[in-house]
């Protein structure tokens, strides 16, 4: 689904997450996992941030990784901070970080029938998070169940609570998990690519949907997806990710208009256009993703990248500003050794 349209840059808002010099590793049989390597970035009260990249990158496990979620072993977080609210997420006890998920915090993911427990009803599961979260009685949280329900679209709520997940389709299933999410007003919603195993009619719906949410509660968001057409019309602020790493970061309209890394560009050329020449063929990225087995060293992006020089293949890049709503881990597109 390709969507395109122009935000404005608001004032500053208060600091909601701050990630800093984020890492995860995985202990494997094969070797170590250099999954997420040293990623920072901050989410503001009421901002929506999409997080862009293919599958392995990374942009999953780094929002597990700051809700606790990343099983310990094989996982570690090898170092860094998730400030929220002033209060380390990564250094939380277990009780804690309970209070935050589904309260403060909530996740949505991929696929609710791995969500939803399918042997639960939708109200059993929907009132003890009300309950647990918001201290209420069984007729209060049934009663507000049913009231989210209908927030989201659900048709004829108060009957259809007592069903259980495969009786919904998977578009109303994505609307009861993210009805779960929101029933505790979280400050931020993290939706990992919502809408992956839905046609497209069900993808704009649910898009719409959250973004209608976001704006009644003013809650922040932060948008996983690997497709740059719903970004366009969806978030303030992009960040993209490759091989663990961090390797653009901009204002939505800057990214579109002037994206500063090679993967970004590839990424950009790839997309379907409606303004593309019929006969034209859509671009693709030569090579395949580094393996993450193996130590980065220099930029990950090196080995597929047309603009690559020597430097590339030794020094890693840091985040360069080349805007100041703009960054890019590139000696030459940002850092002007080369083509500009």
């Amino acid at each position: 689904m390709t969507v395109y349209a122009s935000h404005s840059t608001a004032a500053p808002r208060p600091l909601l997450l701050d990630i800093r010099n984020l890492q995860v590793r995985f202990y494997t049989p094969e070797g170590t996992v250099y999954a997420v390597n040293d990623i920072s970035y901050k989410v503001h009260e009421g901002e929506v941030v999409a997080v862009v990249g293919e599958s392995g990158c990374g942009k999953s496990v780094s929002m597990m990784a700051v809700l606790g979620l990343i099983p310990r072993p094989p996982g570690e977080i090898a170092g860094g901070e998730a400030l929220f609210m002033g209060r380390d997420l990564l250094r939380l006890p277990e009780d804690d970080m309970q209070s935050v998920r589904g309260g403060d915090i909530a996740m949505v993911f991929q696929d609710p029938m791995t969500s939803l427990n399918p042997v639960l009803s939708v109200r059993r599961q929907m009132t003890e998070s009300l309950r647990r979260h918001a201290n209420m009685s069984p007729e209060q949280a049934r009663d507000r169940a049913v009231e989210l329900l209908e927030l989201v679209g659900i048709p004829d709520a108060a009957r259809r609570l007592g069903d259980y997940p495969h009786q919904f389709s998977g578009g109303m299933r994505q609307r009861v998990m993210i009805a779960m999410m929101l029933a505790c007003n979280p400050s931020l919603l993290i939706a990992d690519e919502p809408t992956t195993a839905l046609d497209v009619t069900i993808q704009a719906q649910i898009v719409e949907l959250v973004t209608r949410m976001r704006e009644k509660l003013g809650m922040a968001l932060i948008w996983i997806t690997h497709d740059l057409g719903v970004v366009a019309g969806l978030a303030e602020r992009v960040i993209v990710m490759y091989a663990g790493m961090i390797v653009e970061e901009a204002d939505v309209d800057s990214l579109f208009d002037r994206p500063r890394h090679p993967y970004t560009l590839a990424l950009l050329g790839a997309l379907p256009r409606v303004d593309r020449r019929r006969d034209s063929r859509l671009n693709s990225i030569p090579g395949a993703p580094p393996n993450l087995l193996v130590e980065p060293r220099g930029c990950p992006f090196a080995p597929r990248c047309e603009y690559v020089i020597e430097r590339c293949r030794v020094e890693r890049p840091p985040l360069m500003p080349v805007s100041p709503t703009q960054r890019s881990a590139c000696w030459v597109l940002a850092g002007g050794e080369g083509n500009n």
